[in-house]
């Protein structure tokens, strides 16, 4: 079976970055498993890996735009130091999960310290980088009617934490 439409596959893979080190890997972990065509993996990792099967390796560049978007100026913001509890300890370089209008959490990496303002970078740790991964397609099949309608894989005891 090759990775397509209605398939959930497992990978391993190692993410290099543009200096030859290795930003992240699956190596001693569990594999990546993701179902096709929903999102939840970037979109030129996927788009390369369409067609492989089993046993499948590839090494594949991705540019920002098919991976984390390019590094933006503008996703910087000052939020009001008054905004988070007096008793956390701030320091440049911290991420932080915070949560939007919508109630979803929303990862920044703080930038910036004064008295008054703290400002937060909202751009994704690997913005406008260009990403090589190393990938082994360890296994393929079919997509269960579950997953299709919750839109990723689930566990092996038939389902995952929503």
């Amino acid at each position: 079976m090759k990775i397509g439409e209605n398939t959930a596959a497992a990978i391993n893979y190692t993410l290099y970055l543009e200096d030859g080190s290795i930003a992240d890997s699956s190596e001693g972990q569990e594999p990546l498993n993701f179902l096709f065509g929903y999102d939840n993996i970037i979109p030129g990792l996927e788009d390369a890996l369409e067609g492989l099967q089993k046993g499948d390796k590839k090494t594949v560049v991705v540019a920002p735009d098919e991976a984390y978007g390019e590094f933006q100026k503008e996703a910087f913001q000052e939020v009001s130091r008054a905004d988070f509890p007096e008793d956390v300890e701030l320091e440049v370089g911290m991420q932080l999960a915070l949560v939007d209008e919508e109630g979803y959490h929303v990862p920044a990496l703080i930038d910036k310290i004064s008295d008054d303002t703290i400002t937060m970078n909202f751009n994704h740790p690997l913005a406008g980088r260009t990403l090589k991964f190393e990938v082994e397609v360890i296994d393929v099949r079919e997509a269960t009617e579950e997953e299709l309608e919750h839109g990723h894989v689930h566990g092996p005891d038939g389902h995952h934490h929503h």
